[in-house]
């Protein structure tokens, strides 16, 4: 099975993941542990990416440790590898925030700023100058420079530059943060503000020396099947998009894995378009503005955390997640319940909700398959239980979330979508609007999705967005045409 990857950071991370599961299955756990950074950088190793074997096998740990699902910053360098395999095995519940940061990793960028390049011609229109509120440009020897303490970074100079002579060094993660959750501490490394954070995933996928690290739950899902629990897996519509196999094969190499059965979220999501519909239409003949969806993880934090004014206009219908293990632990009270996701928000979310005892994402489960040897491609076809709706299936594509609640709508209730296709700084500032003026002026059902595309663009697939919809998109058209009104 080949996995596409767009980053070697992604290579290494699920060879450390290959390694910690077959260290699992292997005689001693502990050791085979310990030796993974030695391993995968032997003594005669011709260095790749940093300055010695020795710092590559130091990151190569810390790698490990996130694997092991603990944080790096709360994990003493002087303790030994083989004891932290020890305390995992011990450990009875996932730790509470979902990522952390590998210091040895992070290369600590210079700081964010606009600087004016050899572009620059000393034009006499001096349109940097004239635009620049804060007297930050000046002349020196022909040319413009940028004074540093006096700059705001607000750009105005590089949009005026004829000649696109003015350019900005951003830092990757906090370019692509949409809250301003991670920056530089003291010693110029990154460090995530939790209390900020709302698990988008968006710094880890933006990082280039992969320093931004998900805490893995993989060995307590295995520690879980290896001791006899009912381990039931809940897979989100993206996984089926995911890899080279039907819906139905992928359930059966789930199976293969150990666990006791599969449930389809979309199940959970044909409860969530059934609750949103119902809401929405309650919403609007109360003469309500707009309704905003609610089944994003991100999403959700991003409105506790920064834009609780929108909460009256969010829709109070729980996520898909919610529903299917509140099915699974209905009809099996004794399951241990894993939810197989493609963002690392879920993980927070699962913090929540007693329903949910772990969450693996996608890159764990290829992972899985293939220290396990399973080609999935090759597997025989299981089928699901419940058969869930086209829209339910459809979740996970921008535009799904907003078209399986409008089909349930009957045709008196007027329903214009609005979708925001990823959150960032611009969508924040537009979801503040809205919240501001109790209106959206292009729409009353604005769905939100924390990443470009939807689910199947988040920041743990292991395949690429097209033909990952192409996949889910043959899934979706051989399922029930459409949901009817008394669903």
């Amino acid at each position: 099975m080949v996995i596409n990857s767009p980053r070697q950071t992604s290579h290494i991370k699920r060879e450390i993941l290959i390694r910690l599961i077959k260290a699992f299955y292997a005689e001693d756990f502990a050791e085979s542990t310990r030796l993974i950074p030695y391993q995968m950088r032997p003594k005669d190793y011709e260095v790749s990416y940093r300055c010695c074997v020795y710092k590559e096998r130091a990151i190569l740990r810390d790698r490990a440790i996130a694997g092991l699902g603990l944080s790096i910053e709360d994990t003493d360098d002087s303790v030994h590898m083989a004891e932290l395999a020890k305390k995992v095995l011990k450990r009875e519940k996932p730790e509470e925030n979902p990522l952390t940061v590998l210091q040895t990793a992070c290369k600590g960028c210079v700081p964010s700023r606009f600087y004016v390049t050899d572009l620059c011609q000393g034009c006499v229109a001096r349109p940097c100058i004239n635009t620049c509120r804060f007297g930050a440009i000046s002349i020196v020897n022909g040319k413009s420079k940028i004074d540093p303490s006096k700059c705001k970074n607000c750009g105005m100079c590089a949009q005026v530059c004829p000649y696109q002579a003015i350019m900005k060094v951003i830092v990757p993660c906090e370019n692509a943060c949409p809250v301003g959750a991670i920056a530089k501490d003291d010693t110029g490394r990154a460090r995530i503000d939790f209390d900020k954070c709302i698990s988008c995933g968006k710094c880890s996928s933006a990082c280039p020396f992969g320093a931004v690290h998900e805490k893995s739950q993989i060995i307590d899902v295995l520690k879980a099947i290896k001791n006899g629990k009912k381990v039931i897996a809940m897979a989100a519509p993206s996984m089926f998009g995911q890899l080279p196999c039907s819906p139905k094969q992928l359930k059966q190499a789930i199976l293969d894995l150990g666990f006791y059965d599969v449930y389809e979220v979309a199940q959970g999501a044909d409860v969530t378009s059934k609750t949103e519909a119902a809401e929405f239409e309650e919403r609007m003949l109360a003469g309500e503005e707009f309704m905003t969806t609610s089944c994003c993880a991100g999403y959700n934090e991003l409105v506790e955390k920064h834009i609780p004014e929108i909460k009256p206009f969010r829709s109070t219908t729980h996520t898909p997640m919610y529903y299917t293990a509140e099915i699974v632990k209905k009809e099996h009270p004794d399951a241990v319940t894993v939810f197989f996701s493609p963002c690392v928000a879920k993980r927070r979310e699962a913090l929540n909700d007693k329903n949910v005892d772990y969450v693996l994402n996608y890159e764990e489960i290829g992972s899985w398959f293939i220290a396990k040897g399973i080609k999935v491609e090759e597997c025989e076809e299981s089928e699901f239980k419940v058969e869930s709706y086209a829209e339910a299936r459809n979740y996970a594509i921008t535009g799904g979330v907003a078209n399986a609640v409008k089909v349930l709508l009957p045709e008196e209730i007027p329903t214009y979508p609005v979708i925001i296709d990823g959150l960032n700084k611009q969508s924040v500032r537009d979801l503040k609007k809205y919240a501001k003026t109790g209106m959206c002026e292009l729409g009353n059902l604005i769905e939100v999705m924390a990443c470009p595309g939807g689910c199947l663009g988040g920041n743990s697939t292991v395949n690429a967005y097209k033909p990952a919809s192409k996949i889910l998109s043959k899934y979706v058209e051989n399922s029930k045409s459409s949901a009817p009104k008394n669903v």
